[in-house]
């Protein structure tokens, strides 16, 4: 059996857990916020999407490896910018699953968080 492995990736969580787990090929990323990013939508989603490049590359994957992407927005009229910024993001890769939705809140004040599961090697040609 494979055993779980935690990834930091250079993120520092604000509360007690751990920012991705890898348990064989299956890779976890937990909810990344990017209000180091900045204010606005863009750059707090170029921040957390950064953040979630970061973490698989810790875990010997990138980007073309999700499968699913689950966004948490705060205001959902702020779904177009967050999509721009992920659209590009993604270019070039066979897009993820992915799921929105809008949140009473989130944590430190945030407009965005980005959750991501990537299986190693799925995006390989």
């Amino acid at each position: 059996m494979e055993k779980k492995q935690a990834i930091q990736g250079g993120v520092k969580p604000l509360f007690p857990y751990n920012p991705c787990m890898t348990v064989g090929n299956d890779i976890w990323v937990a909810g990344q916020i990017g209000i180091d990013g900045g204010d606005s939508i863009r750059e707090q989603a170029t921040s957390a999407l950064g953040k979630i490049e970061k973490l698989l590359a810790e875990a010997q994957s990138n980007k073309k490896d999700l499968v699913m992407v689950t966004v948490l927005l705060e205001d959902m009229s702020e779904f177009g910018g967050f999509n721009e910024v992920y659209a590009s993001w993604l270019e070039g890769t066979v897009l993820p699953a992915r799921a929105a939705f809008a949140v009473k809140e989130l944590p430190a004040g945030a407009k965005v968080e980005v959750i991501a599961r990537a299986v190693r090697g799925s995006g390989s040609a």
